[in-house]
């Protein structure tokens, strides 16, 4: 219900699009839904000048050179030299325009958080202390970044509609049972009604 949820204050606010790669697209069970309400989340903050902030993963020779090969998730992608950087599989979808002010982040591991570019010290500078994330996968770097983010004491507010997982039972589970207790778990259409005005 939003009654019960907090309002949202856009000069404290960043929406964070995660891994919105044609790689990721192409693995979960909505890629066009999640998509579509990923771009009314980003008229959303266009409109109320909240800072947004790009998160994609990809990998240098460095960074494939780095990562171990006890890394279940990412020694294959090492391996094979996935998601490369400057590859089309890495790439941001070209549907987003990424403007000058936006924050651009490449991980190289699931986190948001964990990557060549720290996204926490541009955000509290600038006095962001409430999150908004959409992303891809459910189960990955939502998950992730919310525990994360959490534990860093940000205000958490998840798009239900602007995420999806290979697996629609952990997508639910997930944004149903285990995202509420650290995260105010909403539809992108609601976020016009939780923005507060000046």
């Amino acid at each position: 219900m939003t009654s019960t949820v907090p309002h949202l204050d856009p000069t404290r606010t960043a929406l964070l699009l995660m891994d919105f790669q044609p790689a990721v697209l192409a693995a979960v069970s909505d890629p066009e839904g999640a998509l579509s309400q990923a771009h009314a989340a980003l008229s959303w903050a266009r409109s109320n000048d909240v800072q947004v902030v790009h998160v994609r993963v990809a990998f240098t020779p460095e960074d494939f050179a780095a990562i171990p090969t006890l890394n279940k998730a990412f020694a294959p992608v090492a391996e094979n030299g996935y998601l490369s950087d400057g590859s089309p599989e890495a790439a941001l979808h070209e549907s987003f325009e990424v403007l000058e002010r936006d924050i651009s982040v490449r991980k190289t591991r699931i986190s948001a958080f964990a990557g060549s570019t720290d996204v926490r010290g541009p955000l509290r500078e600038q006095g962001v202390d409430t999150l908004v994330l959409a992303g891809l996968s459910t189960g990955g770097v939502v998950l992730t970044t919310l525990r994360q983010a959490a534990d860093d004491d940000f205000r958490l507010y998840v798009l239900k509609d602007a995420t999806s997982d290979p697996d629609p039972e952990v997508h639910r589970v997930l944004t149903e049972k285990v995202f509420p207790h650290q995260a105010h778990v909403i539809e992108t259409a609601e976020l016009p009604t939780l923005t507060k005005t000046a």
